[in-house]
């Protein structure tokens, strides 16, 4: 039985453990399941389609649901879409700090999912892109919190400019995680730099790590497990003592962090659908860190969250806590 002491120190453990705050674009996920990708100008018929709350909800439920204290800084519309998101977020106890925009809607990623769980993504733009500095520092951001930003924020001027602006603005302790997305390695130079040079936490895929190390004319050493010489190689181009994790689907991941490289095995399944996996992994994975979880110890957590994740369809199907306990206990 749980005494008056034990919840005083819940609640002061509570007062003072780093939030999962995302600054990225809320989508709504249309999901739509095909056979095959339809050839250019040809007509397909679809076997399902559903709506769900994506992008970086998907983060942020899955954070919250292995324990996290969650907050979205971005930018939420008015419609539908927006009432979708925000339900999404409020069934999950996540607030959104910045005032809903009035004047559009949110935008949609349709998303197309083959038999084999790969997906194909076409992303409209909408009320999540109409951010500012001022609406960003609503998140009041403390020393410790863990601050995700995307690389698809930084894509877009309209976007970019406030953020990067809003960013040099937190404290000094705030810690910068980076999920680099696909559009990240191509970005100008300089924007490019600008945002590594304040990146604590780099997170993305192999892919992501192999083009980024390409476009910075980076070497990887070829006699170590791939995953874990790009996560090493990665980490000098981040803020000084920057941890890199670097994904590579059912195989697990490398985290490089405090000079060690080490490589977590995933749990590989057979899966049914793979959108959100990443950002499911992602959400995990700075839950863990916010507990006060090693890299290591986290990583495995989050390779054991997006392992369920992709039985599961659609992007919001995220474990909970004792669901991920369970599964790493099993095995």
């Amino acid at each position: 039985m749980r005494t008056s002491a034990d919840v005083d120190a819940r609640a002061a453990q509570d007062a003072h453990r780093p939030r999962v705050i995302h600054t990225g674009q809320a989508l709504v996920d249309l999901v739509i399941e095909v056979a095959d990708l339809p050839a250019r100008g040809q007509n397909l018929m679809a076997d399902s389609v559903a709506q769900y709350a994506g992008g970086a909800v998907t983060v942020l439920l899955a954070a919250a649901r292995l324990g996290a204290h969650c907050l979205h800084a971005g930018a939420i519309g008015t419609g539908p879409h927006g009432d979708l998101i925000r339900h999404a977020l409020e069934a999950e106890g996540i607030a959104a700090s910045a005032p809903p925009v009035t004047t559009q809607d949110t935008g949609v990623c349709v998303v197309l999912v083959e038999p084999t769980a790969e997906r194909t993504f076409v992303t409209t733009l909408g009320a999540e892109r109409e951010i500012t500095v001022e609406s960003l520092s609503t998140a009041h951001v403390q020393p410790g919190d863990l601050v995700c930003i995307t690389g698809y924020s930084l894509a877009v001027a309209k976007t970019s400019d406030p953020l990067l602006t809003w960013l040099a603005s937190l404290p000094d302790e705030a810690v910068v995680v980076l999920d680099p997305g696909a559009a990240f390695a191509a970005l100008p130079a300089d924007i490019r730099d600008m945002m590594l040079a304040r990146t604590d936490v780099w997170t993305g895929n192999a892919e992501e790590a192999t083009d980024l190390l390409d476009a910075l004319s980076a070497s990887v050493d070829a006699s170590e497990r791939e995953i874990v010489a790009q996560a090493r190689a990665l980490a000098p181009f981040m803020r000084s003592g920057a941890i890199t994790i670097v994904r590579d689907g059912a195989e697990g991941c490398a985290a490089h962090a405090h000079g060690e490289s080490t490589y977590v095995p995933g749990f590989p399944q057979t899966p049914v659908d793979t959108n959100g996996a990443g950002d499911t992994h992602t959400g995990a994975l700075l839950a863990g860190i916010a507990d006060g979880a090693t890299w290591v110890d986290a990583c495995r957590r989050a390779n054991a969250a997006a392992a369920i994740k992709v039985t599961r369809r659609g992007p919001t199907t995220a474990p909970t806590e004792d669901e991920v306990e369970a599964f790493l206990r099993a095995r």
